[in-house]
């Protein structure tokens, strides 16, 4: 007996389970549908900034070819949007009326932008299911092909871009903007950038670290509107308003104020959702076990423990890597059920890993880096484990946060050599050395990229990659670039984080003797 999947949505998460279940369909075992909202063949959304910057070419961004999913055996529908999950009859409703049978929904719609409520934003079109809404003339949000052209049109011609919020994306943004010559000003709530994740040392550096690179910083800016001028009979962006009366110029406004699961397809259908829709162990929703979620619309939760609670801890890691594990074991557990096994659980990652992937500024932070080791402790308490190193003159600063030597949280910026090193051992759960300034020194002229762990140091966070695979991609199948590497082994085609890591390893590779 057939199965009949309907999966909805065809980013980067969609795609690579599409990936793992095609082996099912090409057996006849799987009736796979694929709906899509955009046209565009499959693109990695998380690399668009890099094509906005000019830094990569728009083939590059290219994750999936149609032509070779419809030649599995698997339809899929692109510029049509799914209008509703109708679960009585069991059918998906696309928005041209189309009803399409299904024993299973897989939901990989996403997360769409926050857009702010400024006054003279003007906003237009439904984003519900799938498609932004248009904003005024010189607003976007950079997360479709589209923005990103928009963003290229103003690089080129070296104009000013104000990016509101200081996530790591807006960072990223502003710092490429800056390396292909465009005048980024980053504007943000509150006194310094990336507060969840940075403590008030690491911010120092990293504000110094982003002047010296090129980008104006404006702190404790509470947007409330835009200004815009009549260019061609259109209403277009020239300045975005603080609440305290400060006006930014600029020729474009990209708005990166985080992101929210596209769960409305759910909802509509009875789902119970929270920060996504809300899914077990096995990726099924609490309401209808015949409907699965992944990636940035999936919040993974144990309903035996949290049904009952108001507010339910966690929701979606907003990262590609978890995403695509979540993708492959999803398609994984269904093929082992439909051969009459019992999959193991889905078990989540460890919390994940943020890095900065613009080249200007070496950023990486993990786990919980806000411990104070001057705090004072209360009686009966245990005093935080805590070693700093902090250079500001030159842009440097770790911090590492410990139980029993183990990491539970870190920052690094400036010192990539410490920070892979710190990355290694926070996945593993490994023991720092009890002396930890050797990490420091790993950072020091002359020394050679970390290999604590050899063949099984993880090299790309995104696809778990570690070090053996490449090795074994340029000894065995003569792989020579970092694209070479990506076709073989997946590593670098993520965030593209690792892919200076990656080309350091093939330079060190080509230069090791015979």
């Amino acid at each position: 007996m057939t199965t009949r999947i309907v999966l909805l949505g065809f980013g980067p998460v969609g795609v690579r389970f599409a990936e793992e279940i095609l082996p099912a369909v090409e057996r006849g075992q799987v009736d796979l549908t694929i709906v899509g909202a955009e046209r565009h063949e499959p693109y990695n959304r998380i690399m668009i900034a890099e094509f906005a910057a000019g830094e990569i070419e728009r083939d590059t961004l290219q994750i999936a070819d149609t032509r070779d999913v419809v030649a599995g055996g698997a339809r899929v529908i692109r510029g049509r949007r799914a209008d509703a999950i109708d679960r009585e009859a069991r059918e998906v409703v696309l928005s041209d009326g189309e009803r399409i049978r299904y024993d299973r929904v897989v939901l990989a719609t996403g997360a769409r932008a926050n857009v702010p409520p400024l006054d003279g934003l003007e906003t237009t079109g439904d984003d519900a299911a799938g498609v932004d809404s248009v904003l005024t003339d010189g607003v976007c949000a950079m997360r479709s092909l589209e923005d990103a052209e928009r963003v290229a049109d103003v690089v080129a011609a070296g104009g000013r871009v104000v990016v509101l919020g200081a996530g790591v994306l807006g960072l990223e943004l502003a710092l490429l903007l800056a390396a292909a010559g465009a005048i980024p000003q980053l504007a943000h709530f509150g006194p310094a950038p990336m507060p969840r994740h940075l403590d008030r040392g690491a911010a120092h550096v990293l504000v110094d670290q982003l002047t010296r690179a090129g980008v104006g910083v404006v702190p404790h800016t509470r947007a409330e509107a835009i200004v815009a001028h009549e260019v061609d009979g259109r209403r277009t962006f020239r300045a975005l308003v603080s609440g305290d009366g400060k006006r930014i110029e600029g020729d474009l406004l990209v708005l990166s104020c985080g992101v929210q699961a596209r769960a409305e397809l759910a909802t509509d259908a009875g789902l119970r959702t929270a920060r996504g829709v809300l899914v077990d162990d096995r990726l099924r929703s609490w309401t209808d076990p015949t409907i699965h979620a992944i990636g940035d619309v999936a919040h993974v939760a144990d309903p035996a423990v949290h049904r009952h609670d108001r507010e339910v801890p966690g929701g979606p890691s907003g990262l590609v890597g978890p995403g695509w594990r979540q993708a492959e074991w999803l398609a994984q557990a269904i093929l082992a059920e439909l051969d009459g096994e019992d999959p193991a659980p889905y078990e989540e990652d460890v919390p994940g890993i943020v890095l900065m992937k613009a080249g200007q500024v070496d950023l990486v932070t993990a786990g919980d880096a806000q411990a104070d080791p001057f705090a004072p402790v209360p009686a009966g308490e245990r005093a935080p484990e805590v070693a700093m190193w902090a250079d500001p003159q030159h842009g440097t600063y770790v911090k590492m946060a410990t139980t029993d030597g183990v990491l539970d949280g870190f920052v690094a910026v400036g010192m990539p050599r410490a920070a892979a090193e710190l990355s290694v051992l926070y996945q593993r759960r490994g023991e720092l050395p009890s002396d930890r300034s050797l990490l420091l020194r790993l950072d020091a002229a002359g020394e050679q990229t970390p290999r604590a762990e050899g063949r099984a140091a993880t090299v790309c966070l995104c696809n778990a990659v570690t070090a053996g695979p490449i090795e074994d991609a340029v000894a065995q199948h003569g792989c020579a670039t970092v694209e070479d590497v990506g076709r073989r082994t997946r590593a670098g085609t993520g965030c593209g984080g690792c892919r200076s890591r990656i080309a350091e390893m093939l330079r060190n590779l080509e230069a090791a003797p015979a």
